[in-house]
């Protein structure tokens, strides 16, 4: 075997060492073929944007009714199952009747006597007006027994009413459901006493089905909204779209659309706000009175919005919004941008960027304003590109 100098195995080291440190900037893959960093970019088109708000809300009944006694008297029976579903003119309790049938038997009574009275009053009236023909009797005896018969004929019409009121009366003892709904546990018991139109209800109904979202909306997020949708073309939408969707206190998406009922036309002064009401199906009860909900109402459709993904989109020390774009020549430069909402996961931009523009949205932290850098087109959920992985590591 030959022998090898010491000097040969010296110089065989040194060009190892420099080949492998060449290999390793090569690894890095922070420069592209001109020097400059791989950056992943989205390119900007026109595209349809649904315009949405998100606003907090509470549900609401459709119809509240506290269940109340029009008349006195002890309740002899509860004729509902509490907690169930009553229709509107369901009995619900029975107050004890006995006065007020023995009320109706009198005037029942009092008019059969007054009508008695009336036939009486009317032969007199007739004889009479005969008799005054002839010249018989005075003209003083004639006016008092036409004047009796016309009191006998208004007491019956008085004794008709009296009958009115105890048959209503007596109807008012069978206390009935003034709405159909849900209705609440019974708040008294057999055998208390009740009056008419007392402070505590015996029990509350309400409806359920359909029910209300009552929702807050700032004056400044209308106006961020109306903004938004100036000069857009709508698309089979206006700004104040009725589709109401929902999202309930556990995250989860509740099946049934709404629909928005009206919009107040003036705004809270203590709060800054205005309330907004819309109207949901519930068949299965899933929404109940006092639930916190959030809710996403459709108020427009602009048919050209240019949409930046939030990930490319970041603020300056003013808080501004900005983005890192690569032109036409591969040169970096930074655009100030007007947002209007989010869509999505994307920034609705009124203005800094154009269609076409290449925004950075990956690899930001290799790209300087007005350095070179090397577009890559980004795919979600694809590899990043090269020279952020080798950066990286």
């Amino acid at each position: 075997m030959p022998r090898v100098s010491g000097a040969a195995v010296v110089i065989a080291v040194v060009v190892a060492m420099g080949t492998a440190a060449c290999g390793s900037g090569k690894q890095g893959g922070q420069t592209g073929p001109q020097g400059a960093p791989d950056v992943g970019v989205v390119t900007i088109e026109p595209q349809r944007a649904v315009l949405t708000a998100e606003l907090p809300g509470r549900t609401t009944p459709l119809a509240v009714s506290d269940v109340r006694p029009q008349v006195s008297g002890i309740l002899k029976a509860r004729l509902f199952i509490e907690g169930s579903l009553v229709k509107a003119g369901q009995p619900l309790y029975q107050i004890d009747d006995t006065l007020y049938v023995a009320a109706l038997d009198s005037a029942t009574a009092q008019l059969a006597s007054a009508k008695a009275a009336v036939v009486t009053a009317r032969l007199k009236a007739e004889r009479y007006t005969s008799l005054r023909r002839d010249k018989m009797i005075s003209q003083q005896d004639y006016d008092d027994a036409q004047a009796t018969l016309q009191e006998a004929e208004a007491a019956i019409q008085q004794q008709e009413a009296n009958v009115e009121t105890a048959r209503i009366n007596l109807g008012y003892t069978k206390i009935t459901a003034p709405i159909a709904g849900k209705i609440s546990r019974s708040f008294l018991t057999q055998g208390a006493l009740v009056t008419a139109n007392q402070a505590q209800a015996l029990a509350t109904i309400q409806t359920l089905d359909p029910i209300y979202v009552d929702m807050n909306q700032s004056s400044s997020e209308l106006l961020a909204l109306r903004r938004a949708l100036a000069g857009a073309q709508a698309a089979g939408q206006t700004v104040d779209s009725t589709a109401v969707t929902l999202t309930l206190e556990d995250g989860t998406r509740y099946p049934l659309e709404g629909t928005l009922q009206f919009r107040e036309v003036a705004v809270d002064p203590t709060t800054g706000s205005l309330t907004l009401r819309a109207q949901f199906p519930n068949p299965d009860q899933v929404l109940l009175p006092g639930m916190f909900v959030r809710a996403t109402i459709v108020e427009g459709i602009e048919a050209a919005a240019l949409l930046v993904p939030q990930r490319g989109v970041s603020r300056d020390e003013k808080g501004n919004a900005t983005a890192l774009i690569v032109d036409a020549n591969g040169i970096v430069q930074r655009r100030q941008l007007v947002v209007a909402q989010t869509v999505g996961s994307n920034w609705l931009v009124k203005s800094g960027i154009e269609p076409g523009d290449r925004v950075i949205v990956e690899g930001l932290q290799y790209a300087r304003a007005g350095e070179k850098a090397n577009a890559v087109a980004f795919v979600e959920h694809a590899q990043p590109p090269a020279a952020s992985t080798t950066a990286a590591k």
